[in-house]
């Protein structure tokens, strides 16, 4: 640690501490920042009270292809593109104001958990990264949606033109605008 900078490592706390607030799994926290595992551990439990959930992170893209899932995950990435083309810095950090963005825009009750939490937000993004998930425009509405490579050889209609006939009305979400093409 002796040769990282001062202003590099406070940089990565308020990151870390922000990932944190949000419900980042530990195994995020190493990516996205150089700080020591010791060092998370401790600053997770004195964040949150509490030491950090174990376990696997997700490693499925169908999770994202549901349709709520599908809906909730199609206006992060679609945020989130907006704030990379026009807001400057680490891709970590516009991710946190991408999804804090999201959160605004969920209408979740006080303490029931958004349908995207921020760790399947990220996931999402590695996903993307790795061509596991595309972006693809609904051929009835216009809006981008997140899909899996095979929507890219056939028309692709998104679940709020067509949804399924199990789907509740439950999701609330003001979507007009927040997946068009311009965005």
């Amino acid at each position: 640690m002796c040769d990282t900078s001062i202003i590099a490592r406070i940089r990565d706390e308020k990151i870390a501490m922000e990932l944190i607030h949000f419900g980042a799994r530990m195994q995020v926290l190493e990516y996205e920042t150089s700080l020591s595992r010791r060092w998370l551990l401790k600053l997770y439990k004195e964040v949150k009270g509490c030491s950090p959930p174990k376990g696997m992170l997700p490693f499925s893209a169908d999770w994202y292809m549901s349709w709520e899932q599908n809906i909730h995950s199609s206006i992060f990435y679609n945020i989130y593109r907006y704030l990379q083309k026009s807001e400057y810095g680490r891709p970590v950090e516009i991710m946190l104001k991408a999804y804090w963005l999201y959160l605004g825009q969920s209408q979740t009750e006080p303490n029931e958990k958004p349908v995207l939490e921020l760790t399947r937000a990220w996931t999402l993004l590695r996903f993307i990264d790795c061509g596991m998930i595309n972006h693809t425009v609904c051929r009835s509405c216009g809006g981008n949606f997140i899909t899996t490579p095979e929507y890219m050889r056939q028309t692709f209609t998104c679940s709020l033109c067509f949804p399924p006939s199990r789907a509740s009305k439950k999701t609330t979400l003001p979507v007009s605008g927040m997946l068009s093409a311009s965005a």
